[in-house]
């Protein structure tokens, strides 16, 4: 179908680099991936998306970008020479010389043999004969299990055509696929979403990814990408590029009850009466605005991640420019813009939705963006629950990973996950803010800060660790005599 509409779109292309700057635009084929292309809180981002926007700027040309289904999609476009390029994050296979012109994307992966943790562990090949190996469609993986099944005969594979590596993972997960293959690039994007998921060892060698030209265009645009991408290497910058999607783990990974417990007493007092001026001047809760400081940066001014947000309460650059901060490192202007932000957030969120659910929907806005929470709302409504319950939303936002579901949406791919586990984080360290700032409220307060008890701080740290889904209210009154304020 995406073949048609580009050739009722009139797409042919011209096939030459000059002829390229002459028409002013870089046609790309590409798939939805986090390891490729998807559609961010700030709009399209993703490895290759941001690699191939850099070339386009550097040519000279705007870039138009269309979505294929799936691998198998933008190699077909590409044998129509229906694009200038294509991203689909492939290694090379033993036809693609006859069929197109590649370049190194700057990105090695390998294809892993992944199970689930309940399961016996494959050691070697050979532990694989008489049992089914589950694959995406058109993958990198295909063709090494054809090389190896002539050594063992007994090898066996499925290829699902309606699944992406995270759909993959997520049945591993599950148990109902008790081995899988995926790319390893792919396996660490997705790897802290799927815990029950555990690499067994790797079918070959490290192969770079590839971008994938026509082969009945000529090789001058190839020869550009390639130079393009030399230079950035020799600049530092595609290490930096590389940095930024794949040299950390995301903030999924950014607590620790020990350290917050620290934090509490050694970084807050710089900062908690700037999070109760601006709190109060945008009628916010100081404590929950300085849990999503906390979240985000671990109260941290000079913070500055590897996908390009900045400061203590760690803006982009378009949300900053949108709210008219102009400095992110100013922790004024921070937290600041973090209040009116949210605020912003808190207002799309439509008013028949009570807290603190709504609290919650904005809180997983502020991390995903609202479209991506409206697409979640969506499929909540679709699967016959409550889109306006958050207890009902987060068991659907996850599904955004997949394309079996995120191919139904408006907007797209999106780390589901992240959101979840954002908004849980939150609650938890609002709760003990609040625990710790409402001593009235306590039914034995100590007499001194609770952070200065060690006995009330290990009791702190284990119902942090202890109660992973964030539900930690509950717990409270019981364990440490507190009865929460009303959010």
């Amino acid at each position: 179908m995406l073949v048609i509409a580009l050739v009722a779109a009139g797409c042919s292309r011209p096939t030459t680099l000059q002829e390229i700057r002459s028409e002013g635009v870089l046609h790309v084929i590409t798939r939805n991936a986090p390891s490729v292309y998807y559609e961010g809180r700030d709009g399209p981002t993703g490895y290759d998306y941001e690699m191939v926007r850099r070339f386009a700027k550097d040519l000279g040309v705007e870039l138009k970008v269309r979505v294929a289904d799936d691998n198998s999609g933008v190699l077909s476009v590409i044998d129509q020479d229906y694009a200038h390029m294509g991203l689909a994050g492939l290694s090379d296979r033993p036809d693609f010389p006859d069929h197109y012109h590649t370049v190194s994307n700057g990105v090695e992966a390998q294809s892993v043999v992944v199970y689930n943790r309940d399961t016996e562990r494959p050691e070697t090949i050979e532990d694989l004969e008489g049992q089914i190996l589950h694959l995406v469609s058109a993958s990198n993986h295909e063709h090494q299990l054809k090389q190896l099944q002539a050594e063992i005969e007994g090898l066996q594979w499925e290829v699902h055509a309606g699944l992406d590596a995270a759909g993959i993972l997520a049945r591993v997960e599950s148990g109902e696929y008790p081995l899988a293959v995926v790319s390893s690039n792919e396996l660490d994007l997705n790897h802290v979403f799927f815990p029950m998921v555990k690499s067994a060892f790797s079918l070959g060698e490290p192969e770079d990814l590839l971008w994938v030209f026509p082969g009945e265009q000529d090789q001058t645009l190839a020869r550009a990408a390639e130079d393009f991408i030399n230079e950035l290497r020799a600049t530092g910058d595609l290490a930096q590029i590389s940095e930024r999607f794949y040299g950390h783990l995301d903030r999924l990974n950014y607590v620790g009850a020990r350290t917050f417990v620290h934090h509490v007493e050694n970084r807050l007092p710089k900062y908690e009466e700037l999070f109760r001026d601006y709190a109060s001047s945008y009628e916010l809760d100081w404590r929950l605005l300085a849990a999503i400081g906390y979240q985000e940066s671990h109260w941290r001014p000079n913070a500055v991640s590897p996908t390009g947000v900045r400061g203590l309460m760690m803006l982009t650059r378009t949300t900053a420019k949108h709210i008219g901060i102009k400095n992110r490192l100013d922790v004024e202007q921070s937290i600041q813009g973090g209040a009116k932000y949210f605020t912003m957030v808190h207002r799309k969120v439509p008013e028949r939705i009570p807290e603190p659910d709504r609290t919650w929907f904005a809180l997983a806005s502020y991390n995903v963006g609202w479209g991506h929470v409206e697409d979640a709302r969506r499929l909540t409504e679709g699967g016959g629950k409550d889109p306006d319950r958050w207890m009902d939303v987060k068991e659907f936002l996850p599904l955004l990973t997949q394309k079996e579901w995120y191919s139904k949406t408006r907007f797209g791919y999106a780390r589901g996950h992240e959101p979840v586990i954002y908004v849980q984080n939150i609650r938890r360290y609002y709760d003990f803010l609040a625990w710790m700032t409402e001593p009235t409220e306590m039914a034995e307060a100590p007499q001194e800060p609770w952070f200065k008890d060690l006995e009330g701080m290990e009791k702190i740290v284990r119902l942090i660790e202890t109660n992973p889904d964030g539900e930690v209210r509950a717990s409270l009154p019981s364990e440490l005599g507190f009865v929460p304020p009303t959010l």
